[in-house]
Protein backbone atom coordinates (compact mmCIF):
# COMPACT_ATOMS: atom_id res chain seq x y z
CA UNK A 1 0.00 0.00 0.00
CA UNK A 2 1.24 3.33 -1.28
CA UNK A 3 -0.44 6.44 0.37
CA UNK A 4 0.32 9.84 -0.62
CA UNK A 5 -1.36 12.78 0.99
CA UNK A 6 -2.67 16.08 -1.16
CA UNK A 7 -3.75 19.63 0.79
CA UNK A 8 -6.37 21.74 -0.97
CA UNK A 9 -6.53 25.17 0.64
CA UNK A 10 -9.81 27.61 0.04
CA UNK A 11 -10.60 30.60 0.87
CA UNK A 12 -12.20 29.59 4.62
CA UNK A 13 -10.53 26.27 5.12
CA UNK A 14 -7.95 23.73 3.95
CA UNK A 15 -8.95 20.13 2.84
CA UNK A 16 -6.70 17.02 3.77
CA UNK A 17 -7.28 13.57 1.16
CA UNK A 18 -5.28 10.32 1.65
CA UNK A 19 -5.54 8.46 -1.45
CA UNK A 20 -4.41 4.65 -1.73
CA UNK A 21 -2.21 4.92 -4.75
CA UNK A 22 -2.75 1.35 -5.70
CA UNK A 23 -6.40 1.12 -5.76
CA UNK A 24 -7.36 4.91 -6.01
CA UNK A 25 -9.28 4.70 -2.65
CA UNK A 26 -9.40 7.83 -0.73
CA UNK A 27 -8.92 6.68 2.87
CA UNK A 28 -9.31 9.37 5.10
CA UNK A 29 -10.50 13.07 4.20
CA UNK A 30 -10.74 16.31 6.94
CA UNK A 31 -11.16 19.93 6.69
CA UNK A 32 -10.24 22.31 9.07
CA UNK A 33 -11.19 26.13 9.11
CA UNK A 34 -9.30 29.47 9.12
CA UNK A 35 -10.88 32.79 9.30
CA UNK A 36 -11.14 35.58 6.35
CA UNK A 37 -10.68 39.21 7.84
CA UNK A 38 -13.38 41.57 6.27
CA UNK A 39 -14.77 45.28 7.54
CA UNK A 40 -17.36 47.35 6.66
CA UNK A 41 -15.00 50.37 7.33
CA UNK A 42 -12.23 48.49 3.98
CA UNK A 43 -14.72 46.92 2.18
CA UNK A 44 -12.88 46.06 -0.51
CA UNK A 45 -9.95 44.38 1.58
CA UNK A 46 -9.88 40.53 2.45
CA UNK A 47 -7.15 39.27 4.73
CA UNK A 48 -5.53 35.79 5.96
CA UNK A 49 -2.79 34.47 8.62
CA UNK A 50 -0.07 32.37 7.31
CA UNK A 51 0.04 31.27 11.26
CA UNK A 52 -3.80 30.16 10.56
CA UNK A 53 -2.81 28.70 7.44
CA UNK A 54 -0.33 26.45 8.57
CA UNK A 55 -2.15 25.92 11.85
CA UNK A 56 -5.31 24.50 9.78
CA UNK A 57 -3.33 22.29 7.94
CA UNK A 58 -1.64 20.65 10.47
CA UNK A 59 -5.31 19.66 12.77
CA UNK A 60 -6.55 18.70 9.06
CA UNK A 61 -3.29 16.30 8.68
CA UNK A 62 -3.90 15.08 11.97
CA UNK A 63 -7.67 14.15 11.93
CA UNK A 64 -7.37 13.01 8.32
CA UNK A 65 -4.64 10.50 9.24
CA UNK A 66 -6.50 9.28 12.60
CA UNK A 67 -10.00 8.76 9.77
CA UNK A 68 -7.91 6.82 7.40
CA UNK A 69 -6.45 4.86 10.41
CA UNK A 70 -2.72 4.48 9.35
CA UNK A 71 0.47 6.19 10.25
CA UNK A 72 1.88 9.57 9.24
CA UNK A 73 5.07 7.55 8.30
CA UNK A 74 2.96 5.50 5.54
CA UNK A 75 2.69 8.39 3.72
CA UNK A 76 5.32 9.24 0.52
CA UNK A 77 4.13 12.27 -0.56
CA UNK A 78 2.74 15.40 0.15
CA UNK A 79 1.53 18.19 -2.23
CA UNK A 80 -0.47 21.45 -1.94
CA UNK A 81 -2.93 24.08 -4.05
CA UNK A 82 -4.01 27.28 -2.76
CA UNK A 83 -6.05 29.94 -4.13
CA UNK A 84 -4.55 32.65 -6.14
CA UNK A 85 -3.32 35.52 -5.89
CA UNK A 86 -3.04 35.36 -2.98
CA UNK A 87 0.12 37.30 -1.47
CA UNK A 88 2.38 38.09 1.29
CA UNK A 89 5.01 40.14 1.70
CA UNK A 90 8.03 38.50 3.43
CA UNK A 91 11.43 40.00 5.13
CA UNK A 92 14.78 38.01 4.52
CA UNK A 93 13.87 35.25 6.90
CA UNK A 94 10.41 34.53 4.91
CA UNK A 95 8.79 36.31 7.89
CA UNK A 96 5.37 37.35 7.08
CA UNK A 97 5.58 41.32 7.00
CA UNK A 98 1.94 41.52 7.01
CA UNK A 99 -1.38 38.99 6.54
CA UNK A 100 -1.98 37.84 2.97
CA UNK A 101 -3.71 39.94 0.45
CA UNK A 102 -6.28 37.14 -0.65
CA UNK A 103 -7.45 36.36 -4.20
CA UNK A 104 -11.10 38.45 -3.65
CA UNK A 105 -9.11 41.53 -1.98
CA UNK A 106 -9.61 44.04 -4.62
CA UNK A 107 -8.09 46.74 -2.91
CA UNK A 108 -5.28 47.21 -5.47
CA UNK A 109 -7.51 48.08 -8.36
CA UNK A 110 -5.90 51.55 -8.94
CA UNK A 111 -2.50 49.91 -9.38
CA UNK A 112 -4.18 47.46 -11.29
CA UNK A 113 -5.43 50.48 -13.62
CA UNK A 114 -1.82 51.93 -13.63
CA UNK A 115 0.30 48.87 -14.75
CA UNK A 116 -2.43 48.07 -17.16
CA UNK A 117 -2.50 51.87 -18.43
CA UNK A 118 0.92 52.24 -19.31
CA UNK A 119 1.44 49.01 -20.77
CA UNK A 120 -0.71 49.21 -23.50
CA UNK A 121 0.63 52.60 -24.11
CA UNK A 122 4.42 51.16 -23.96
CA UNK A 123 2.96 47.82 -26.23
CA UNK A 124 4.16 45.12 -23.58
CA UNK A 125 3.83 41.33 -24.75
CA UNK A 126 2.86 40.14 -21.63
CA UNK A 127 -0.22 42.17 -21.43
CA UNK A 128 -2.11 40.77 -24.64
CA UNK A 129 -1.23 37.38 -23.12
CA UNK A 130 -3.37 37.85 -19.67
CA UNK A 131 -6.73 39.16 -21.73
CA UNK A 132 -5.07 42.81 -22.12
CA UNK A 133 -6.29 44.32 -18.60
CA UNK A 134 -3.72 43.28 -15.84
CA UNK A 135 -6.66 42.41 -12.97
CA UNK A 136 -7.15 44.34 -9.39
CA UNK A 137 -6.35 40.40 -7.80
CA UNK A 138 -3.14 40.02 -9.42
CA UNK A 139 0.57 40.02 -7.78
CA UNK A 140 2.27 43.09 -9.00
CA UNK A 141 -0.66 45.09 -7.88
CA UNK A 142 -1.05 44.04 -4.42
CA UNK A 143 2.73 44.18 -4.18
CA UNK A 144 2.23 48.20 -5.57
CA UNK A 145 -0.31 48.73 -2.57
CA UNK A 146 1.56 47.46 0.04
CA UNK A 147 4.63 49.38 -0.83
CA UNK A 148 2.60 52.66 -1.02
CA UNK A 149 0.30 52.38 1.83
CA UNK A 150 2.93 50.56 4.40
CA UNK A 151 6.21 52.80 4.09
CA UNK A 152 7.45 51.55 7.39
CA UNK A 153 7.60 47.94 5.91
CA UNK A 154 9.03 49.04 2.53
CA UNK A 155 12.84 47.95 3.74
CA UNK A 156 12.04 45.21 4.86
CA UNK A 157 10.55 43.43 1.58
CA UNK A 158 12.53 40.90 1.17
CA UNK A 159 10.33 39.51 -1.40
CA UNK A 160 6.26 38.69 -2.43
CA UNK A 161 4.94 35.36 -2.67
CA UNK A 162 1.99 33.90 -3.94
CA UNK A 163 0.57 31.53 -1.35
CA UNK A 164 1.45 28.20 -3.39
CA UNK A 165 4.96 29.31 -2.73
CA UNK A 166 5.15 30.47 0.66
CA UNK A 167 3.78 27.07 1.68
CA UNK A 168 6.38 25.33 -0.35
CA UNK A 169 8.79 27.10 0.90
CA UNK A 170 8.03 26.84 4.90
CA UNK A 171 7.26 23.26 4.70
CA UNK A 172 11.17 22.37 2.77
CA UNK A 173 12.84 24.94 4.62
CA UNK A 174 13.88 27.08 1.54
CA UNK A 175 15.75 30.27 1.85
CA UNK A 176 14.96 34.06 0.40
CA UNK A 177 17.91 32.41 -2.20
CA UNK A 178 16.52 28.71 -3.23
CA UNK A 179 12.69 29.73 -3.40
CA UNK A 180 10.69 27.31 -5.88
CA UNK A 181 8.28 29.47 -7.23
CA UNK A 182 5.10 28.18 -9.24
CA UNK A 183 5.14 28.72 -13.38
CA UNK A 184 1.33 28.43 -12.50
CA UNK A 185 1.02 31.19 -10.30
CA UNK A 186 3.85 33.46 -11.75
CA UNK A 187 2.48 32.99 -15.43
CA UNK A 188 -0.88 33.95 -14.86
CA UNK A 189 -0.68 36.51 -11.67
CA UNK A 190 2.48 38.18 -12.80
CA UNK A 191 3.15 38.63 -16.37
CA UNK A 192 6.24 36.01 -16.21
CA UNK A 193 6.48 34.50 -19.35
CA UNK A 194 9.11 32.38 -21.26
CA UNK A 195 8.62 33.89 -24.60
CA UNK A 196 9.95 37.41 -23.12
CA UNK A 197 12.52 36.45 -20.97
CA UNK A 198 10.24 36.15 -17.78
CA UNK A 199 9.17 38.54 -15.49
CA UNK A 200 8.12 42.17 -17.02
CA UNK A 201 11.10 44.45 -18.19
CA UNK A 202 12.20 46.08 -14.74
CA UNK A 203 12.28 49.66 -16.58
CA UNK A 204 8.58 48.99 -17.59
CA UNK A 205 7.91 48.23 -13.70
CA UNK A 206 10.21 51.55 -12.41
CA UNK A 207 7.77 53.45 -14.96
CA UNK A 208 4.76 52.48 -13.29
CA UNK A 209 5.84 53.60 -10.26
CA UNK A 210 9.67 54.14 -8.43
CA UNK A 211 8.81 51.96 -5.59
CA UNK A 212 9.22 49.30 -8.07
CA UNK A 213 12.45 49.45 -8.59
CA UNK A 214 15.05 46.41 -8.19
CA UNK A 215 11.72 44.50 -7.52
CA UNK A 216 12.65 41.84 -10.24
CA UNK A 217 15.75 40.70 -8.80
CA UNK A 218 13.77 39.95 -5.67
CA UNK A 219 11.30 37.98 -7.56
CA UNK A 220 13.82 35.25 -8.10
CA UNK A 221 14.12 31.65 -7.75
CA UNK A 222 13.45 28.49 -9.38
CA UNK A 223 10.39 28.80 -11.43
CA UNK A 224 8.90 25.00 -12.26
CA UNK A 225 5.79 23.28 -12.95
CA UNK A 226 4.11 21.12 -10.82
CA UNK A 227 5.87 17.27 -12.12
CA UNK A 228 9.02 19.03 -10.32
CA UNK A 229 9.83 18.04 -7.02
CA UNK A 230 10.49 21.82 -5.37
CA UNK A 231 11.78 20.19 -2.42
CA UNK A 232 11.71 17.65 0.75
CA UNK A 233 10.03 18.13 3.89
CA UNK A 234 11.97 19.18 6.93
CA UNK A 235 12.14 17.42 10.34
CA UNK A 236 10.65 20.19 11.91
CA UNK A 237 7.22 20.38 9.72
CA UNK A 238 7.40 16.54 10.05
CA UNK A 239 6.81 16.66 13.52
CA UNK A 240 4.31 18.91 13.25
CA UNK A 241 2.55 17.43 10.57
CA UNK A 242 2.94 13.90 11.81
CA UNK A 243 4.89 12.38 8.74
CA UNK A 244 8.14 11.40 7.75
CA UNK A 245 11.22 13.62 7.21
CA UNK A 246 12.25 13.81 3.70
CA UNK A 247 9.05 13.22 1.52
CA UNK A 248 9.00 15.12 -1.50
CA UNK A 249 7.10 17.78 -2.13
CA UNK A 250 6.35 19.81 -5.72
CA UNK A 251 5.94 22.96 -6.70
CA UNK A 252 2.69 23.79 -5.81
CA UNK A 253 0.20 25.77 -7.78
CA UNK A 254 -3.32 27.19 -8.06
CA UNK A 255 -6.79 25.05 -6.67
CA UNK A 256 -8.52 25.22 -9.95
CA UNK A 257 -5.76 24.34 -12.01
CA UNK A 258 -5.18 20.78 -10.26
CA UNK A 259 -8.81 20.39 -9.34
CA UNK A 260 -9.21 20.68 -13.27
CA UNK A 261 -6.97 17.65 -13.49
CA UNK A 262 -8.48 15.79 -10.66
CA UNK A 263 -11.62 16.14 -13.15
CA UNK A 264 -10.01 14.14 -15.81
CA UNK A 265 -9.51 17.08 -18.05
CA UNK A 266 -7.03 16.86 -20.85
CA UNK A 267 -6.21 18.38 -23.84
CA UNK A 268 -9.53 19.84 -25.43
CA UNK A 269 -11.43 20.34 -21.82
CA UNK A 270 -12.76 23.04 -20.25
CA UNK A 271 -13.71 22.59 -16.25
CA UNK A 272 -16.01 25.02 -14.47
CA UNK A 273 -14.31 24.83 -10.87
CA UNK A 274 -17.57 25.93 -9.03
CA UNK A 275 -16.77 27.24 -5.33
CA UNK A 276 -16.87 30.66 -3.89
CA UNK A 277 -15.89 31.84 -7.00
CA UNK A 278 -15.87 30.43 -10.47
CA UNK A 279 -12.27 29.07 -12.32
CA UNK A 280 -12.90 28.09 -15.78
CA UNK A 281 -9.46 26.11 -16.74
CA UNK A 282 -8.82 25.05 -20.15
CA UNK A 283 -5.96 22.65 -22.15
CA UNK A 284 -4.77 24.18 -25.19
CA UNK A 285 -1.94 23.21 -27.75
CA UNK A 286 0.54 25.66 -28.20
CA UNK A 287 0.25 28.07 -30.79
CA UNK A 288 -3.37 29.57 -29.78
CA UNK A 289 -3.45 33.44 -29.92
CA UNK A 290 -4.22 35.51 -26.86
CA UNK A 291 -8.01 35.95 -25.57
CA UNK A 292 -9.04 39.52 -24.87
CA UNK A 293 -10.75 39.52 -21.71
CA UNK A 294 -9.23 36.23 -20.31
CA UNK A 295 -7.28 35.77 -17.40
CA UNK A 296 -4.26 34.27 -19.28
CA UNK A 297 -2.74 31.89 -21.15
CA UNK A 298 0.53 30.21 -19.68
CA UNK A 299 2.83 27.89 -21.11
CA UNK A 300 2.83 24.33 -18.41
CA UNK A 301 0.42 26.38 -16.32
CA UNK A 302 -1.67 22.92 -16.00
CA UNK A 303 0.69 20.44 -17.04
CA UNK A 304 3.58 20.41 -19.34
CA UNK A 305 3.82 20.58 -22.93
CA UNK A 306 0.20 22.48 -23.18
CA UNK A 307 -1.25 26.35 -22.45
CA UNK A 308 -2.97 26.66 -19.71
CA UNK A 309 -5.85 29.08 -20.52
CA UNK A 310 -7.74 30.60 -17.23
CA UNK A 311 -10.77 32.68 -17.37
CA UNK A 312 -13.20 32.90 -14.35
CA UNK A 313 -15.90 34.59 -11.96
CA UNK A 314 -15.14 36.53 -9.27
CA UNK A 315 -18.42 35.47 -7.06
CA UNK A 316 -20.23 32.23 -7.73
CA UNK A 317 -21.17 30.76 -4.20
CA UNK A 318 -20.74 33.93 -2.57
CA UNK A 319 -23.36 35.50 -4.29
CA UNK A 320 -25.86 32.06 -3.89
CA UNK A 321 -24.91 32.78 0.06
CA UNK A 322 -25.56 36.29 -0.39
CA UNK A 323 -28.90 36.21 -1.47
CA UNK A 324 -29.73 32.98 0.98
CA UNK A 325 -28.45 35.01 4.10
CA UNK A 326 -30.41 38.10 3.64
CA UNK A 327 -33.64 36.10 3.20
CA UNK A 328 -32.54 34.46 6.51
CA UNK A 329 -32.46 30.74 4.71
CA UNK A 330 -29.70 28.34 3.21
CA UNK A 331 -28.90 27.73 -0.68
CA UNK A 332 -30.33 24.29 -0.19
CA UNK A 333 -33.53 25.29 1.36
CA UNK A 334 -34.12 27.84 -1.24
CA UNK A 335 -33.00 25.54 -4.44
CA UNK A 336 -35.96 23.08 -3.88
CA UNK A 337 -37.99 22.16 -6.43
CA UNK A 338 -35.44 23.90 -9.01
CA UNK A 339 -35.16 20.58 -11.27
CA UNK A 340 -39.27 21.65 -12.45
CA UNK A 341 -38.59 24.91 -13.15
CA UNK A 342 -38.52 26.49 -16.66
CA UNK A 343 -35.87 28.49 -18.07
CA UNK A 344 -36.32 32.28 -17.39
CA UNK A 345 -39.75 31.74 -15.87
CA UNK A 346 -38.73 33.86 -13.13
CA UNK A 347 -38.81 36.66 -14.95
CA UNK A 348 -35.68 37.91 -13.76
CA UNK A 349 -32.02 38.39 -15.22
CA UNK A 350 -29.19 38.42 -12.99
CA UNK A 351 -26.03 40.38 -14.22
CA UNK A 352 -23.69 38.44 -11.61
CA UNK A 353 -21.05 41.44 -10.48
CA UNK A 354 -21.61 41.17 -7.03
CA UNK A 355 -18.02 41.12 -6.61
CA UNK A 356 -17.36 42.70 -10.16
CA UNK A 357 -16.30 41.06 -12.84
CA UNK A 358 -13.21 38.67 -13.74
CA UNK A 359 -13.58 37.67 -17.32
CA UNK A 360 -14.58 38.83 -20.10
CA UNK A 361 -14.95 42.94 -18.79
CA UNK A 362 -12.18 42.52 -15.56
CA UNK A 363 -13.94 45.07 -13.74
CA UNK A 364 -13.93 45.83 -10.30
CA UNK A 365 -16.16 48.65 -10.10
CA UNK A 366 -19.36 46.88 -11.13
CA UNK A 367 -22.35 45.76 -8.94
CA UNK A 368 -24.97 43.09 -9.38
CA UNK A 369 -28.47 43.74 -10.86
CA UNK A 370 -31.04 41.97 -11.00
CA UNK A 371 -33.90 43.24 -13.50
CA UNK A 372 -37.79 42.21 -13.64
CA UNK A 373 -38.99 42.15 -10.41
CA UNK A 374 -42.25 42.16 -9.40
CA UNK A 375 -44.95 41.93 -6.15
CA UNK A 376 -44.43 38.20 -6.00
CA UNK A 377 -41.27 37.19 -6.52
CA UNK A 378 -39.11 35.64 -4.07
CA UNK A 379 -35.54 34.79 -2.35
CA UNK A 380 -35.91 31.71 -3.86
CA UNK A 381 -36.34 33.47 -7.62
CA UNK A 382 -33.52 35.32 -7.34
CA UNK A 383 -31.32 32.00 -6.85
CA UNK A 384 -32.78 30.48 -9.54
CA UNK A 385 -32.11 33.57 -11.49
CA UNK A 386 -28.76 33.93 -10.43
CA UNK A 387 -27.99 30.34 -11.41
CA UNK A 388 -28.91 31.15 -15.02
CA UNK A 389 -27.12 34.29 -15.21
CA UNK A 390 -23.52 32.12 -14.01
CA UNK A 391 -24.33 29.58 -16.76
CA UNK A 392 -25.14 32.42 -19.09
CA UNK A 393 -21.98 34.18 -18.18
CA UNK A 394 -19.73 30.67 -18.99
CA UNK A 395 -21.61 30.72 -22.31
CA UNK A 396 -20.03 34.21 -23.16
CA UNK A 397 -16.92 33.15 -21.83
CA UNK A 398 -16.19 29.52 -23.87
CA UNK A 399 -18.02 31.69 -26.56
CA UNK A 400 -15.12 34.20 -26.49
CA UNK A 401 -12.56 31.48 -26.04
CA UNK A 402 -13.81 29.40 -29.36
CA UNK A 403 -13.35 32.84 -31.29
CA UNK A 404 -10.01 32.73 -30.76
CA UNK A 405 -9.01 29.15 -31.48
CA UNK A 406 -9.31 27.72 -28.02
CA UNK A 407 -11.32 24.40 -28.62
CA UNK A 408 -13.71 23.04 -25.71
CA UNK A 409 -15.27 19.61 -27.23
CA UNK A 410 -15.90 18.42 -23.29
CA UNK A 411 -17.41 20.66 -20.33
CA UNK A 412 -17.02 19.72 -17.02
CA UNK A 413 -17.97 20.72 -13.43
CA UNK A 414 -15.55 20.92 -10.69
CA UNK A 415 -15.26 22.28 -7.20
CA UNK A 416 -17.72 21.85 -4.08
CA UNK A 417 -20.94 23.59 -5.46
CA UNK A 418 -21.41 20.64 -8.57
CA UNK A 419 -21.96 18.13 -5.94
CA UNK A 420 -24.43 19.63 -3.99
CA UNK A 421 -26.90 21.56 -6.42
CA UNK A 422 -28.06 19.01 -9.49
CA UNK A 423 -30.30 21.74 -11.02
CA UNK A 424 -27.15 24.05 -11.41
CA UNK A 425 -25.55 21.15 -13.48
CA UNK A 426 -28.50 20.31 -15.63
CA UNK A 427 -29.14 24.61 -16.12
CA UNK A 428 -25.75 24.61 -17.16
CA UNK A 429 -26.24 21.72 -20.12
CA UNK A 430 -29.19 23.58 -20.61
CA UNK A 431 -27.68 26.77 -21.25
CA UNK A 432 -24.56 26.16 -22.83
CA UNK A 433 -26.23 22.74 -25.18
CA UNK A 434 -23.78 20.86 -24.43
CA UNK A 435 -23.01 17.87 -22.04
CA UNK A 436 -22.02 18.69 -18.93
CA UNK A 437 -19.36 16.11 -17.20
CA UNK A 438 -19.75 16.04 -13.04
CA UNK A 439 -17.66 13.86 -10.83
CA UNK A 440 -19.48 11.65 -8.90
CA UNK A 441 -18.01 12.55 -6.12
CA UNK A 442 -15.96 15.76 -4.75
CA UNK A 443 -12.46 16.42 -7.07
CA UNK A 444 -11.27 18.81 -4.35
CA UNK A 445 -8.05 17.77 -2.88
CA UNK A 446 -7.50 14.59 -5.23
CA UNK A 447 -5.78 16.67 -8.05
CA UNK A 448 -2.81 17.61 -5.18
CA UNK A 449 -2.70 13.35 -4.64
CA UNK A 450 -2.64 12.69 -8.66
CA UNK A 451 0.82 15.13 -8.28
CA UNK A 452 2.02 14.30 -5.10
CA UNK A 453 2.30 10.40 -6.76
CA UNK A 454 3.95 12.00 -9.67
CA UNK A 455 6.74 13.69 -6.75
CA UNK A 456 6.67 9.72 -5.53
CA UNK A 457 7.43 8.14 -8.73
CA UNK A 458 4.14 6.38 -8.39
CA UNK A 459 3.23 6.98 -12.37
CA UNK A 460 4.69 7.75 -15.58
CA UNK A 461 2.65 11.19 -15.97
CA UNK A 462 -0.32 12.70 -15.09
CA UNK A 463 -2.62 10.91 -17.55
CA UNK A 464 -2.00 7.44 -15.77
CA UNK A 465 -2.45 9.15 -12.52
CA UNK A 466 -5.81 10.56 -13.79
CA UNK A 467 -6.77 7.17 -15.02
CA UNK A 468 -6.04 5.41 -11.27
CA UNK A 469 -7.52 8.58 -8.93
CA UNK A 470 -9.90 10.92 -10.67
CA UNK A 471 -13.70 9.98 -10.16
CA UNK A 472 -16.04 8.87 -12.75
CA UNK A 473 -18.21 11.27 -13.84
CA UNK A 474 -22.32 11.40 -14.39
CA UNK A 475 -23.61 13.00 -17.24
CA UNK A 476 -26.05 15.70 -17.88
CA UNK A 477 -26.92 16.31 -21.54
CA UNK A 478 -29.10 19.42 -22.97
CA UNK A 479 -32.81 19.27 -23.03
CA UNK A 480 -33.87 20.50 -26.44
CA UNK A 481 -37.06 22.37 -25.50
CA UNK A 482 -34.95 24.22 -22.49
CA UNK A 483 -31.60 25.32 -25.14
CA UNK A 484 -34.16 26.75 -27.42
CA UNK A 485 -35.97 28.94 -24.18
CA UNK A 486 -32.04 29.58 -23.21
CA UNK A 487 -30.77 30.48 -26.50
CA UNK A 488 -33.38 33.53 -26.35
CA UNK A 489 -32.76 34.51 -22.85
CA UNK A 490 -29.05 34.39 -23.72
CA UNK A 491 -29.39 36.76 -26.17
CA UNK A 492 -31.37 39.47 -23.78
CA UNK A 493 -28.34 38.34 -21.22
CA UNK A 494 -25.60 39.18 -23.76
CA UNK A 495 -27.04 42.54 -24.42
CA UNK A 496 -27.54 43.93 -21.02
CA UNK A 497 -24.03 42.56 -20.09
CA UNK A 498 -22.39 44.51 -22.66
CA UNK A 499 -24.34 48.05 -22.35
CA UNK A 500 -23.78 48.12 -18.53
CA UNK A 501 -20.55 46.77 -18.83
CA UNK A 502 -19.26 48.31 -21.55
CA UNK A 503 -21.99 51.04 -23.07
CA UNK A 504 -22.74 48.93 -25.83
CA UNK A 505 -26.03 50.59 -27.20
CA UNK A 506 -29.49 48.58 -26.30
CA UNK A 507 -32.80 49.66 -26.51
CA UNK A 508 -33.54 49.08 -22.85
CA UNK A 509 -37.04 49.24 -23.64
CA UNK A 510 -37.41 45.87 -24.76
CA UNK A 511 -36.06 44.05 -21.49
CA UNK A 512 -38.59 44.38 -18.95
CA UNK A 513 -41.71 43.24 -21.33
CA UNK A 514 -39.10 40.55 -22.84
CA UNK A 515 -38.81 39.41 -19.41
CA UNK A 516 -42.47 39.71 -18.71
CA UNK A 517 -43.32 37.44 -21.81
CA UNK A 518 -40.81 34.21 -19.81
CA UNK A 519 -42.39 35.12 -16.68
CA UNK A 520 -46.13 34.50 -18.34
CA UNK A 521 -44.53 31.44 -19.90
CA UNK A 522 -43.73 33.14 -23.40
Amino acid sequence: MTVVAGADFGTLSVRVTLMETGTGETLGTAVAEYPLKRSKAEPLAAKQSHDDHMSALCSAMSQAIAAAGIEGSDIAAFAADTTGSSVVMVDADLTPLDDYYLWCDHTAHVEAEEITRMAHEEGLEAIRWCGGVYSHEWGYAKLLHFLRHNPGKRDRVATALEHCDMLVATLTGARIDDLSRSVCAMGHKWMWGEAWGGLPDQDFLSRVDPLFDGINAKLGGRYGTSNQIAGHLTEEWAAKLGLRPGIPIPFGAFDSHWDAIACGCGPGDLVNVVGTSTCMISIAPSGIEPVPGICGAVPGSVVPGYIGVEAGQSGTGDIFDAIATRAGSDVAALSAGFDNREPGSTGLLRMVWDNGDRTILVRSDLGGITLGWDLHHTAADELHAAIEGMAMHVRLIIERMKEHGVVVNRVMNGGGIPQKNSALNQIYADVLGTEVHVPQHSPTGVGACIFASLAAGLFENYEAAQARLAPPHRVYAPRAEATDAYDRLYALFRSVYFAFGEGEKLDLGIVLPALRGFRQGG
